[in-house]
């Protein structure tokens, strides 16, 4: 069963997926990065710096060696002694120490970016369960970081021995030159150690960052359905969506049907359209049309119009014009001033007749 769920997973992992495991932590990462940019902060630290603190270092151990007189052997005096040297050297190792500390920041942030998530440190049953540690520990990532270390350990071994062995062979030419000799030497062989280390594990890093970007959007690839269901879940159920528009639409025809008693005059097509059109002379600048419909809608129009004894007037040619040119709540245009007039002044004869 699980490998065909993983079979049936052949879609990329959407940008919505990939956030949500970000921010439950779940990001591609590469402890080789790490390792590299930590040797490499070895190396800078052992070519570069590595004379300053070698003379901050001496300068601070010199005074055992010139005035060992000047100390108090006394329990007292052996402590402040030995908490001034400390001090002293931790002053001079302050800076390569936190070198490295931003350095293994960088190697985690350069990465992924900051994040802030506390899913990773939440207990978890599964964490602690001895199936699940067993299933870790003989997966397939664990192969491969298995694999990865014991070529890290065969590459730097071999790396070592090619330059100490053929120095080890020799041992008498180190005892017939200076001492400063020799530690230039040995500063020389180290940093070309550490130079052939960083190079052969700054390879394995970037091959190694390049397999965790693939495993984890591997781990994180969606089926068919899980696309199809992520789709209609961000733009919305396509059904509840209708059933929301239907609803405006009703409500919006409700509103619309209760302007229509307060209509001036309905122009009709007579069935197909309907229009309702209110005027009052001293307060509006032109007719407004309050009420549209076609067919079905159309012949509601009519029913509540006649209902509340508004006038209705048969018009085809204006019917038509004023649905398909005027919106809701909206003037007629100037176009049709002349029309609408000569229905409106009809209208009002009618209703004095009417009175009379």
């Amino acid at each position: 069963m699980a490998d065909d769920d993983k079979d049936s997973k052949t879609e990329d992992p959407s940008s919505r997926k990939l956030g949500k495991a970000r921010e439950d932590g779940q990001v591609a990462q590469s402890q080789e990065v790490k390792s590299f940019l930590m040797l490499g902060g070895a190396l800078f630290m052992v070519a570069v710096m590595g004379g300053w603190i070698a003379d901050k270092v001496a300068l601070r151990v010199r005074v055992f060696l010139e005035q060992p007189d000047t100390f108090h052997l006394d329990a007292v005096g052996l402590r402040d002694l030995l908490a001034r040297l400390l001090l002293d050297i931790g002053l001079v190792l302050a800076m390569p120490i936190a070198m490295f500390i931003v350095l293994a920041i960088l190697g985690g942030v350069g990465q992924f970016g900051l994040i802030f998530s506390a899913k990773k440190i939440t207990p978890e049953l599964q964490k602690i369960s001895p199936l699940a540690g067993f299933k870790r520990l003989f997966s397939v990532r664990a192969l491969v970081e298995g694999v990865k270390g014991i070529v890290k350990v065969v590459v730097v071994s071999a790396i070592v021995a090619a330059l100490m062995l053929p120095r080890l062979r020799t041992p008498e030419l180190f005892m017939d030159q200076d001492i400063l000799v020799t530690l230039g030497q040995i500063h020389r062989l180290l940093v070309v150690l550490l130079i052939s280390v960083v190079t052969i594990v700054g390879a394995i890093a970037a091959a190694d960052f390049a397999f965790q970007k693939y495993k984890h959007i591997e781990e994180l690839k969606m089926t068919k359905q899980e696309v199809k269901d992520e789709h209609k879940n961000a733009e919305g159920d396509p059904q509840i969506k209708s059933k929301i528009r239907q609803l405006r639409m009703r409500r919006a025809r409700e509103r619309m049907m209760a302007r229509v008693p307060e209509a001036s005059v309905v122009i009709t097509n007579p069935t197909h359209f309907a229009v309702a059109l209110k005027y009052d002379m001293d307060m509006m600048s032109a007719p407004v049309l309050v009420a549209k419909g076609q067919d079905f809608i159309a012949l509601k129009i009519r029913e509540v119009a006649e209902e509340n004894e508004v006038p209705i007037v048969e018009n085809p040619p204006l019917a038509r014009a004023l649905f398909a040119a005027v919106e809701i709540d909206h003037e007629i245009p100037p176009d049709h001033y002349k029309a609408v007039a000569e229905v409106i002044g009809y209208v009002m004869r009618l209703k004095k007749a009417t009175k009379r």
